[in-house]
């Protein structure tokens, strides 16, 4: 059974009063009902579809458990045979004013050539039902919360050292909940921190769901990561590389190196600062650092730069 939202089928919101959803449900019912729509089977599949979102929304326990685990999650869980339990057709159309029977009189039952025997008790569900959610004879069984998911952003410098970070997260009770999350150094951009029994809250004694921490680092201005490994890009003019230069590298623990680029240096080259990367999570040791060399071409020269290099062109240089 694919999932549906019930809210959307019937046009009300999440916060609608029993009696916004019967209203809606009563003009799309009466729209759809098959006395009004004969042979009409895009007409059928609409009541259907009406009747099924009402069946669990006008039920205060049948809401608890679709708004506790979603669509998808309700429909993994419960068949429509727990879905029409107990709900009787004939007595909700009895008061629109539609006939509980086909037009023909005596005939076959008009809900049960549509949904078989659904609506008129004493189903024999299939897989996990209320029944068997809830116990016989509606003794309460534990069902375990609903999983939460929490997007933390971090900077590269955030997660260098492992920290302590305070997120605040709204569980569906009045007011946010607020907790400490340990964060590993060296932890990358998808990775997830499970913190078990902070999720929804669970139903009949059942467990808590679980918050899972789902890790962004944001862009650096000065570093680009590769696994553990970190690059920086460094500017030195073209007289440098033929001649060679020492330059400083700054480091993501706040350190400044110094480089040295030797004579002939071609640009893109690429030094390694060995151990100078990030932290690897859970393990002993650092990546690397890389250093990349851009060669600067001056846009306009001076007249005594020009002379200079038209010399040093004519010496073959």
């Amino acid at each position: 059974m694919s999932a549906k939202d019930y809210y959307t089928i019937l046009g009300v919101s999440k916060t609608a009063s029993a009696d916004e959803i019967k209203k809606s449900y009563r003009k799309l019912a009466m729209k759809y009902h098959p006395d009004r729509n004969k042979d009409n089977k895009d007409a059928e599949a609409r009541f259907k579809d009406v009747s099924e979102a009402y069946a669990v929304l006008s039920d205060k326990e049948k809401r608890k458990q679709y708004d506790t685990f979603g669509s998808e999650g309700f429909q993994n869980k419960f068949s429509q045979d727990d879905i029409f339990r107990n709900f009787d057709f004939s007595d909700i159309f009895r008061e629109f004013g539609f006939k509980g029977r086909s037009s023909g009189g005596g005939g076959p039952d008009l809900f049960s050539q549509i949904f078989g025997n659904m609506g008129r008790g004493g189903f024999k569900g299939q897989g996990a039902s209320f029944n068997n959610a809830y116990g016989h004879h509606n003794r309460p069984q534990p069902v375990k919360g609903r999983d939460m998911a929490y997007e933390l952003s971090l900077s590269l410098e955030d997660t260098f050292e492992t920290s302590e970070k305070l997120i605040s997260y709204n569980v569906g009770n009045p007011g946010q909940e607020s907790i400490s999350v340990k964060v590993p150094a060296g932890i990358r951009t998808g990775k997830k921190l499970r913190l078990q029994g902070k999720g929804h809250q669970g139903l009949n004694g059942g467990p808590n769901g679980d918050l899972y921490i789902e890790i962004r680092i944001i862009d650096h201005h000065l570093f680009k990561r590769d696994g553990d490994d970190l690059f920086i890009s460094r500017d030195i003019r073209f007289t440098e590389a033929a001649l060679g230069t020492v330059i400083e590298v700054p480091t993501i623990d706040k350190k400044t190196l110094k480089l040295k680029i030797p004579p002939g240096t071609q640009g893109s080259a690429k030094f390694r600062l060995k151990g100078y990367g990030m932290p690897h999570m859970g393990e002993r040791g650092r990546g690397d650092a890389y250093v990349i060399i851009n060669i600067l071409v001056p846009r306009e020269l001076d007249k005594k730069q020009k002379d200079i290099l038209k010399k040093a062109s004519e010496s073959g240089l």
